[in-house]
C-alpha cells in the first residue's frame, strides 16, 4: 500500500485526504490543530504529531497550506519535509503560492534527492468533498505520471502543464479568472434586484447561456440565500491575487481587471470581510450602490 504524509488539514486539506484513505493509500495526516487529525483518523487515516513523523519513512508527501511562507516553513524548514523525508520520496505541493517559491522548492528537492511536483487546485471546498478538483501540475514529466494516482483520487481534470512553477502560474490565471466572474455575477444581482427581478429565474435561465459557468452553479444559490459561510475565504483570493499581480508585473503583462478585482477585494477584506467566502464580493458591490446590508454575527446578510 502506497503510504502518503497528508500536512494541512483545513477546508480543502481534509476532504482530499479522506479521499485518499477511501481510495486505498495509507495516509498519515498531521495538521496544527488536532481536531483536523483525529477526524482524518476516524475515516481510516493515521495520526503524526510533528510533520516529521508525518513523513518519515512514507512514498508520498502532500502539502495543502494557505501561503507561501507556510509551505517554505514546512518543508524547507528545521524539522521539515525536506530534512526528514527519504530521498526519493515524491513531494506533491497542492497549496497555491507564488511560482519562484515552487521553483525554489523544486530545487531543494532535487539537492536532497527528493522529487517535487506543485500541483494547485481548484474547485473549493465541493470540488474537494466530491474529489472533481482540477489539478494544474508543474515539475517534472515522470514525476508527474508517478503522482497521477493519487492526483486522480482528488480530482478529474489531473493535467501536466510544464515545468516547475508551471503549476502556480495556471493557478493564479485560474484565481483571476474566478475572481471576475463572482465580482461580475455580484454585480449581475445588484443590477437585476435594482430593476426588481425575480433573481431565481434569472439566475436559472443566465445559467444555461453563455453567461453560464461553474461560479454560477457553486456560488449564486448562496449569494441568493445570502450565506457567506467560507468555501474560499476573501483573505485567501485577496493572498492569491497579490500573486497574480506580482506575476504580471514581473512579465510586463497588463492585466486592468485583475488589478481592479483585486482592489474591491482588498476593500471588502478591510471592511471585516475577509472571513467569508469570496461571493461576499456581493456585498461590496451592494455597498457601492447604496443598497448596504449589514453582516449578523454569523457572517450572513441581517
Amino acid at each position: 500500500m502506497t503510504s502518503i504524509g497528508f500536512i494541512g488539514l483545513g477546508v480543502m486539506g481534509a476532504p482530499m485526504a479522506a479521499n485518499l484513505v477511501t481510495a486505498g493509500f495509507d495516509v498519515i495526516g498531521y495538521n496544527r490543530s488536532s481536531g483536523k487529525v483525529r477526524q482524518l483518523v476516524e475515516r481510516g487515516g493515521r495520526a503524526a504529531a510533528t510533520v516529521a513523523e508525518a513523513v518519515r519513512g512514507v512514498d508520498i508527501v502532500v502539502t495543502m497550506l494557505p501561503d507561501s511562507p507556510d509551505v517554505e516553513a514546512v518543508v524547507l524548514g528545521d524539522g521539515g519535509v525536506l530534512a526528514n523525508a527519504a530521498p526519493g520520496t515524491l513531494l506533491i505541493d497542492a497549496s497555491t503560492i507564488r511560482p519562484e517559491v515552487s521553483r525554489t522548492i523544486a530545487d531543494a528537492a532535487r539537492a536532497r534527492g527528493l522529487r517535487a511536483l506543485d500541483a494547485p487546485v481548484s474547485g473549493g471546498e465541493a470540488g474537494a468533498i466530491e474529489g472533481t478538483l482540477s489539478v494544474m501540475v508543474g515539475g517534472d514529466a515522470a514525476d508527474f505520471a508517478a503522482a497521477q494516482p493519487v492526483l486522480n483520487a482528488v480530482g478529474s481534470t489531473v493535467v501536466h502543464v510544464g515545468p516547475a512553477g508551471a503549476g502556480q502560474t495556471v493557478k493564479a490565471a485560474n484565481q483571476l479568472i474566478v475572481a471576475g466572474n463572482i465580482e461580475l455575477l455580484a454585480e449581475a444581482l445588484v443590477f437585476l434586484s435594482a430593476h426588481g427581478v425575480d433573481l431565481e429565474s434569472a439566475v436559472e435561465v443566465l445559467g444555461g447561456g453563455l453567461a453560464g459557468s461553474t461560479v454560477i452553479q457553486r456560488k449564486a444559490p448562496g449569494m441568493l440565500n445570502r450565506r457567506f459561510a467560507p468555501g474560499f475565504r476573501v483573505d485567501l483570493h485577496h493572498k492569491d491575487l497579490g500573486i497574480v499581480l506580482d506575476a504580471a508585473r514581473a512579465a510586463g503583462v497588463a492585466v486592468p481587471l485583475a488589478s481592479h478585482v483585486a482592489d474591491l477585494v482588498t476593500s471588502l477584506r478591510a471592511q471585516g470581510g475577509g472571513p467569508l467566502d469570496h461571493s461576499a464580493l456581493l456585498l461590496q458591490v451592494e455597498r457601492l450602490s447604496g443598497r448596504t446590508n449589514e453582516l449578523d454575527e454569523e457572517g450572513e446578510g441581517a
